[in-house]
């Protein structure tokens, strides 16, 4: 059976993530691979056609120029390191000429704000690398910015760095190809758990507050130790030297929300690793977790994910529907 075909397109930024950039090509190497046939086709693009150099100092060839990719499915905008300073006028306006010919537009790491300086992702649910996430939605208002690892909207397709690409092209994969196809992919990379967007890249607290809110950092660092017994909020204040309503301040103030709910996320976060990445049983990491019952902690896991514990462990472990299922030999 003939599978059909696709095309991807990565236009480089001078100083692009490699590794953010390969993820995302090994993904679809490896589809052509698992399936035995030339499912997906890419190129990797520069404005010139001259390669491009990755803020590893590393350049990758065949690389052609932005004006002979032909038709594609999706142009994604790899960034990385300074990438201001990488998108240049004649960059932003190639990109809205693109994006009138109602060619689907993605992004990778940074490259996100390539997109939303040529104003393409205005009222478009998307994502960047963490470290940017503040100064993009300080300065693109427009755009309805989250954390998660990566964000579909439409026909856009935006992730995180690092390698967030992967599960982004491992979503597409699964949406095309079926289920089965992205977890023989998953294997053949050894990955434990193929992320979907649902799941929100860490941002390291300090870069949230900064580092002049020590006692704020230390508060939430208490919670973080603090799972399977969580403290009180008496206590924490104890500990830090405040009082219950000044730490109810920093955290309304810095992460706009109340103490406890934040202690919530973190204890719920902390669940859903174990709940995927592990056998444990649930009642198990009910208790692991500092909620008083299964009951109580199927609820608030629901409000959080959308789901119940129970329901997202069998996805995990059904990994593919019969009707997604198809014969395929394993390629190593």
């Amino acid at each position: 059976m003939e599978l059909p075909k696709s095309k991807f397109a990565f236009l480089t930024l001078p100083r692009y993530s490699m590794i953010a950039l390969s993820s995302a090509v090994e993904a679809l190497r490896m589809a052509n691979m698992v399936t035995e046939q030339a499912v997906y086709d890419w190129s990797i693009v520069s404005m010139d056609g001259k390669p491009v150099s990755a803020s590893n100092g590393m350049q990758l060839a065949p690389t052609i120029a932005l004006d002979q990719m032909g038709t594609v499915d999706i142009l994604f905008v790899c960034g990385g390191m300074d990438v201001r300073a990488a998108v240049s006028p004649k960059i932003l306006t190639s990109l809205r000429r693109i994006a009138e010919r109602r060619v689907p537009l993605g992004a990778l790491c940074t490259g996100g704000y390539a997109l939303a300086k040529a104003g393409l992702l205005d009222k478009y649910r998307a994502t960047i690398h963490w470290e940017n996430l503040s100064a993009l939605r300080e300065e693109f208002p427009r755009i309805l910015l989250s954390n998660q690892v990566f964000t579909i909207d439409r026909d856009r397709f935006t992730c995180s760095g690092g390698i967030a690409p992967l599960d982004l092209m491992l979503h597409l994969v699964k949406t095309k190809l079926g289920a089965r196809i992205a977890q023989l992919i998953s294997e053949q990379f050894i990955i434990d758990r193929i992320r979907n967007d649902r799941d929100r890249q860490y941002v390291p607290l300090r870069a949230q507050v900064g580092a002049g809110h020590e006692t704020l950092i230390h508060a939430a660092q208490l919670m973080e130790q603090n799972i399977e017994k969580p403290l009180s909020l008496d206590e924490i204040a104890s500990a830090t030297g405040l009082s219950r309503r000044q730490i109810e301040r920093l955290f309304k103030r810095h992460l706009n929300c109340v103490p406890k709910r934040y202690y919530l996320q973190l204890r719920l976060r902390r669940a859903r690793e174990l709940l995927l990445q592990t056998s444990m049983p649930i009642i198990d990491i009910t208790t692991a977790c500092g909620f008083q019952s299964p009951p109580h902690f199927s609820r608030c896991y629901r409000a959080q994910f959308g789901c119940p514990p129970s329901a997202e462990r069998q996805t995990r472990q059904g990994k593919a529907s019969p009707a997604s299922a198809q014969t395929v030999t394993p390629v190593a």
